[in-house]
């Protein structure tokens, strides 16, 4: 019966482990929707302002029309000869690229949302070799035009000023023919001699621009030797698209980037022609917030079971060595006051920092666990000693949480750590005799410790 009696206990405790899942599930639930209202507030701002940022260009296109003889067969098996007219455009890509640029980060407000955006001052150097068209029969060139991508040209401030040979241009809104590059800008600029084909000239072209985007800034490597630098005084930035920076600096005072890229080993070229994939390489800056609080919080809300888990069985080597009885709904009450500590952490770090609100929060919780155990445990110094449990397991969360790179490692340990100690406390317990209702036999340090 006494066995039969603790197999009931222990079934007990894991029935209350996994109904305690459905509070911590939930609170995961809360942290995604919390994430979701974040990601619209990124959203307005985007919609009201400017959106994430690609530039592309500038490019050289040259349009042309194509017009052969086509014999057909119709459906009576009669021979025609048919016109067939084809209209398409080449693009020529700058042989060097320039791009250089200061991003001047700010924030904007929605709720209590805080949303990156920056203004990119932007210089743009390129430099278009003399390119060889080939004269065909049949084919006239039309008016070669220059064509800068933009993302969302609502981000322009103002006027950019162009120069293509040290001439003044007024850009047009719009691509022109081009597709696969969103919107822009472009400018028509001189062509050949002769419209069948022959040589376009070299040129140069100059254009500064101030664009206003949300969090992220592109640059499409479109130059045969493309040199891009960016920096800004947001010290948190994060590198991403097909290539990282060759060589960057980041402090408290910003960071400054710069990229080399080469054709040779860009796609970049190939996708806006429009024999590769839609979206073309890119370099790209995201200003990110040091500390993503739903991110943070979300991983502080997986160990939440492994807390419950410890601390039931802390509970049930107090039941099984200090022949002490605990109550299920004291178990659930327990647990419940472990598991609210996540929905504490999440609610705070909203309104302040991040670490102060797992400060307040685990405080809260273990001293309400403190005086709550007091009780149960029918002694102040096994509730204190208890709390000073938890107080090393909040601690050594905190630790997983902002040393993201030793996270496994050090949850590892914790987990062999804790392991070892039960272990160590429960290496003399005679679980037959327990079974069958005798006491067990233990020396004195395995009573101290327990």
């Amino acid at each position: 019966m006494k066995s039969l009696h603790m197999l009931l206990r222990f079934a007990i405790v894991g029935g209350l482990i996994l109904l305690l899942l459905i509070p911590l599930m939930m609170i995961r639930g809360v942290i995604s929707e919390r994430e979701a209202y974040r990601d619209e507030a990124y959203l307005r701002v985007a919609q009201s302002r400017a959106g994430a940022q690609t530039l592309t260009g500038p490019i050289r296109v040259v349009p042309w029309r194509e017009s052969r003889q086509v014999e057909t067969v119709d459906a009576a098996g009669v021979k025609k000869t048919e016109t067939q007219v084809e209209d398409s455009y080449w693009l020529q890509m700058p042989s060097s690229l320039v791009v250089e640029g200061s991003m001047q980060p700010d924030e904007r407000r929605i709720g209590l949302f805080r949303v990156p955006v920056y203004s990119w001052k932007a210089k743009v150097r390129a430099a278009f070799s003399q390119d060889d068209y080939p004269v065909r029969e049949g084919r006239v060139y039309g008016q070669p035009y220059l064509v800068v991508g933009i993302a969302d040209v609502r981000g322009l401030v103002g006027s950019p000023k162009l120069a293509v040979d040290g001439e003044a241009l007024s850009l047009q809104p719009g691509l022109g023919d081009v597709t696969g590059m969103g919107k822009g800008l472009h400018v028509p600029v001189r062509g050949f001699s002769d419209n069948a084909g022959g040589v376009l000239a070299a040129s140069t072209v100059e254009l500064d621009l101030v664009l206003d985007g949300t969090r992220s800034l592109a640059v499409v490597p479109v130059g045969d030797d493309s040199r891009i630098a960016v920096q800004s005084s947001w010290p948190h930035p994060s590198f991403g698209g097909s290539f990282l920076p060759n060589q960057r600096t980041v402090d408290t005072q910003g960071f400054n980037a710069q990229w080399s890229v080469s054709s040779l080993a860009s796609q970049a070229q190939r996708q806006l022609r429009g024999s590769g994939d839609n979206e073309p390489e890119t370099v790209s800056v995201e200003l990110v917030n040091p500390v993503d609080i739903y991110t943070q919080a979300d991983r502080a809300s997986k160990y939440g079971i492994l807390f419950i888990l410890l601390t039931f069985v802390g509970f049930i080597l107090f039941e099984l060595i200090k022949d002490l009885r605990i109550h299920p709904l004291q178990y659930l009450m327990v647990g419940l006051a472990l598991a609210i500590f996540f929905l504490l952490l999440l609610s705070l770090s909203e309104h302040i920092p991040f670490w102060v609100a797992y400060a307040v929060s685990a405080t809260a919780c273990i001293g309400l666990q403190a005086v709550y155990l007091t009780g149960v445990l029918r002694s102040r110094l096994r509730g204190l000693g208890f709390a000073a449990m938890l107080t090393v397991l909040y601690g050594a969360l905190y630790g997983l949480l902002v040393s993201e790179n030793n996270a496994l490692l050090m949850g590892s340990l914790l987990l062999f750590g804790v392991l070892a100690a039960a272990m160590w406390i429960t290496r003399r317990i005679d679980w037959y005799a327990l079974g069958a209702g005798v006491k067990p036999a233990h020396d004195a340090g395995d009573s101290g410790a327990a």
